[in-house]
């Protein structure tokens, strides 16, 4: 019995208390409407007609309404070089899922400003483009009615995948990422999108990540803790990432 007790109370700790004080954040924001909100953008790209090297760009900004609570909605922006623009791509649950060029590349997520979670430019970049664009035309939910806010698949999982597909990228979608940990490949068992560890996971409900670039991730219906190893964090649901 003491054992249990422990182990609610850390529950209750680690899981449910990030998600009731990032709602109580949530509320005492004004954010308006959602529909009317600023999707303008953020100046984290310098203009792309005087950025001669290719560029790979990987975002993720608070969810729209509510959602924004507990989860974060990713982005891939892609330039070749000598392009005179971006190309951005994002998976929604409107239409076909995979949008291209329908938001300004580094624009705010209806009112929410992006993080970058990952950057590449010059001859990094170039290198990583094929397999980008390979990815994408292949991504195997990318039908009409594919897209699935929880567990996924949604713009988490689309992310996930493409790093996957270019593990140089040694980067790792943040803990509010609802959805990474979906099975974009079928699998439920196997490397981490980086190479550098193994996960376990049932269908994106749970699962269990150790990586040296993603760390340590428990996923419980979704939300996920943990530990960086690599940059000394804690992780939280709802959250987000605390530390170096």
């Amino acid at each position: 019995m003491p054992l249990l007790k422990f182990l609610l109370a850390a529950f209750v700790l680690v899981f449910i208390a990030p998600v009731a004080l990032s709602a109580v954040l949530y509320l005492s924001q004004n954010r308006g409407d959602w529909r009317s909100a600023d999707r303008s953008s953020t100046g984290l790209l310098p203009p792309a007609s005087g950025q001669a090297d290719a560029v790979v760009r990987i975002f993720s900004a608070r969810t729209v309404s509510w959602r924004g609570i507990v989860a974060t909605h990713s982005w891939i922006v892609i330039k070749e070089p000598g392009a005179r623009a971006y190309q951005r791509f994002d998976y929604t649950a409107w239409g076909q899922p995979i949008w291209v060029d329908r938001f300004v590349p580094d624009g705010r997520w209806f009112g929410s400003r992006p993080d970058i979670v990952f950057a590449a430019d010059g001859a990094a970049a170039e290198r990583m483009i094929p397999r980008i664009r390979d990815t994408i035309r292949g991504y195997r939910y990318a039908n009409p009615g594919d897209y699935a806010a929880w567990p996924g698949p949604n713009s988490n999982t689309f992310v996930a995948a493409v790093m996957s597909a270019v593990p140089e990228m040694r980067a790792s979608l943040p803990a509010t990422a609802i959805g990474k940990d979906f099975p974009y490949d079928g699998r439920w068992a196997g490397l981490t999108p980086s190479r550098t560890g193994f996960r376990l996971n049932l269908g994106g409900y749970l699962g269990l990540t150790l990586g040296w670039v993603e760390g340590l991730e428990v996923n419980i219906l979704g939300a996920v803790a943990g530990l960086d190893f690599r940059r000394p964090a804690v992780k939280l649901p709802a959250l987000g990432r605390f530390g170096v």
